[in-house]
């Protein structure tokens, strides 16, 4: 796979900053005033790009209250059916058009996750740059195999994904030519428990599949996303919502524009601690090795004294001979007065003495 992928003005690759989107999902409240003033908070916020979802209820499930079609999970959302979530969490189809031109004024990437074959078509008359696979679609081949044939960069989410499901998941994507895509380690439960997030799985799926990762994120808090930073992601993706207790589908696991802020500024200095690779010094860190530790004369001391560990030590600071001469000088005698306080040096030292 690629590992140097373009979305708009962004590059994402293993040297550049991480892309941070978030996701909007039910949290508008079925309100489009609502959804624009979410998306102006992931833009304050410092978020690079915004997502929704494309669906309907009729596209992701059928109108059964069969036992099948109830939520039964131990979720969030369990005593009602998949098609009355769906009616109550779905971004109205014709909102999109007009929220991608509003998100794009200002600045933000504006992108969506299908959930049917139709919904792909709405997206591609759109011209989103870029495709989200959620967690439960990455095992229906034929939609995958759909976005690939697109030819644009696909981020996949891996929440409910045996291995295998991935690798044929990815398989899929090469036989189509694609190239470009992104594996998000995801935990589907809302919110996440923090020991089922398994953050090392991102790691190996880099080198499994020999892509970029990252972290779609359901816990609580930023602790997880900033760690997933430090680990190598080079995407991360949360909730948001303008308040919690505003209510809605996602609500209970949405991040509030401060604590996304937070999260942002965060993964920047984790950004910058990260670095590179190198055993230079700052000229900073060159200042303060003046006051590491050197030898220097520990006692008053005439010509003709003999170096001991009471009158010849390593201390701070760092003006004297080094540290590794020291048992080397031990027993040579002094040439000429010091006195205590002496930075160590070899013109200190009587070469000529022979007794």
């Amino acid at each position: 796979m690629n590992k140097e992928i373009t979305i708009e003005n962004h590059i994402i690759s293993e040297t550049s900053p991480t892309f941070i989107i978030a996701e909007m999902s039910a949290n508008h409240l079925m309100d489009f005033d609502r959804a624009v003033a979410i998306m102006q908070a992931a833009k304050d916020a410092g978020a690079d790009a915004i997502k929704i979802q494309t669906y309907t209820p009729d596209t992701i499930t059928l109108p059964s209250d069969a036992p099948e079609f109830q939520i039964t999970q131990g979720t969030i959302w369990d005593g009602t059916t998949l098609h009355k979530l769906y009616q109550e969490a779905y971004t109205p189809w014709e909102w999109q058009p007009e929220l991608k031109k509003i998100a794009e004024e200002m600045g933000l990437v504006f992108f969506s996750s299908p959930f049917d074959l139709s919904s792909i078509d709405l997206l591609e008359e759109m011209e989103v740059p870029v495709y989200k696979v959620a967690s439960f679609e990455v095992t229906d081949i034929p939609f995958i195999r759909k976005i690939a044939r697109t030819g644009k960069p696909i981020i996949m989410s891996t929440g409910i994904s045996y291995l295998a499901d991935l690798e044929l998941a990815m398989r899929t994507c090469r036989e189509e030519g694609n190239e470009n895509v992104i594996l998000l380690k995801c935990t589907s439960a809302y919110p996440s428990p923090y020991e089922d997030i398994n953050l090392k799985t991102m790691v190996s799926m880099r080198e499994v599949f020999d892509c970029l990762t990252g972290l779609s994120d359901h816990t609580m808090g930023t602790v997880v996303a900033e760690a997933a930073v430090a680990l190598g992601a080079k995407v991360v993706e949360k909730h948001l919502t303008l308040r919690r207790a505003d209510g809605g589908a996602d609500a209970a696991f949405s991040m509030e524009p401060e604590e996304f802020k937070l999260m942002v500024d965060n993964i920047r200095i984790v950004e910058k601690a990260l670095g590179r690779v190198t055993y230079d010094l700052t000229p900073k860190q060159k200042k303060s090795r003046e006051h590491s530790r050197s030898l220097y004369i520990a006692q008053d001391m005439k010509a003709g004294d003999v170096f001991t560990p009471e009158n010849l030590r390593s201390v701070r600071p760092a003006f004297g001979l080094h540290t590794k001469y020291y048992e080397e000088l031990l027993g040579k005698k002094i040439r000429k007065d010091a006195k205590l306080g002496t930075a160590m040096s070899w013109d200190l030292v009587d070469f000529e003495d022979r007794t």
